[in-house]
């Protein structure tokens, strides 16, 4: 993700359903021979599913920013066309599909574990996509749009069952 002034959040999705919002302000710039720097901490097992940058002015002026989650299975189960990993492209089969607004989640420190974004419904095993942002726009792996359900104010409730398989969401330009 590219920051434009640094005065971005940084947003990390686990698999276990937890989210992570801080300040990019909070992380300082590194040379080559860094070694990186803490983002969210991970439950053992975990993987990290999703990663947005979200400018908190400019294109939020008149649209409140959104996450974007979805409870599923994992990899292993979904058919081996299609893409799956990176931000934004789900890494499983989602089954249940969430919307809330971003101001739901509370800002934390960097290198701790975030807050649960989303309830994993029975039969789902992990958060299987996670993205935030404004104006977003979901698609099933062949490319075909894909119906979000409404912005909905609970930050760690289930989500809707999803009425075809999401392969990305990212932002609709208008």
């Amino acid at each position: 993700a590219e920051l434009v002034d640094g005065t971005e959040d940084l947003v990390f999705f686990a698999s276990t359903g937890d989210l992570l919002r801080f300040p990019a302000e909070l992380v300082r710039p590194q040379g080559r021979p860094a070694s990186g720097m803490a983002g969210m901490k991970l439950d053992a097992g975990a993987v990290l599913v999703g990663f947005s940058a979200i400018a908190l002015s400019g294109d939020t002026l008149f649209d409140e920013p959104v996450v974007v989650t979805a409870g599923g299975l994992p990899a292993e189960s979904r058919p081996k066309a299609g893409a799956v990993g990176g931000a934004g492209v789900a890494v499983g089969v989602a089954s249940s599909v969430k919307v809330t607004p971003l101001s739901e989640y509370p800002r934390k420190g960097r290198a701790t574990g975030g807050v649960r974004c989303q309830r994993l419904l029975s039969g789902e095993s992990m958060l299987v996509l996670g993205w935030a942002g404004v104006n977003p726009w979901a698609a099933a792996a062949n490319g075909d749009p894909v119906d979000l359900p409404p912005a909905a104010g609970r930050r760690d409730g289930s989500g809707t069952p999803a009425d075809r398989p999401i392969g990305a969401v990212g932002q609709a330009h208008t």
